[in-house]
């Protein structure tokens, strides 16, 4: 498994599945000093900051896991800088998407995603 690809198909997928359910994706992979913030997506009333995290089948650490106090943390000083940076009225809020990659009886790659609201 080639983890930047995987990992970019994951992001890909959550992307897709938020603009389903109705939000517009306005960036992806905002970086700055304190750090990265995967997908920054906004409907009417939220502007959400998403942690994407992908993961194999059974793997030792599951994606919300791995999402800590530490990466918590990250994640808002990044969305912090993001707003200071953007005029944006909406009510922020912080997801996780965990995406597991597992492979299909027959072959093939399999995707199952759980999204978290307000993970933190």
């Amino acid at each position: 498994m080639n983890i930047g690809k995987t990992g970019l198909e994951g992001e890909k997928r959550v992307a897709n599945y938020l603009r389903n359910k109705g939000f517009a994706v306005i960036k992806q992979n905002y970086v700055c000093k304190y750090g990265e913030i995967d997908i920054i997506a906004q409907n009417n009333e939220y502007i959400l900051f998403v942690e994407v995290k992908t993961r194999k089948q059974n793997s030792l650490v599951s994606g919300i896991e791995a999402v800590d106090a530490f990466k918590q943390n990250r994640i808002l000083k990044t969305a912090q800088d993001f707003l200071t940076k953007t005029e944006c009225e909406l009510q922020p809020r912080f997801d996780v998407a965990e995406v597991t990659v597992f492979e299909k009886e027959g072959g093939g790659t399999g995707y199952k995603l759980h999204y978290i609201n307000n993970a933190f």
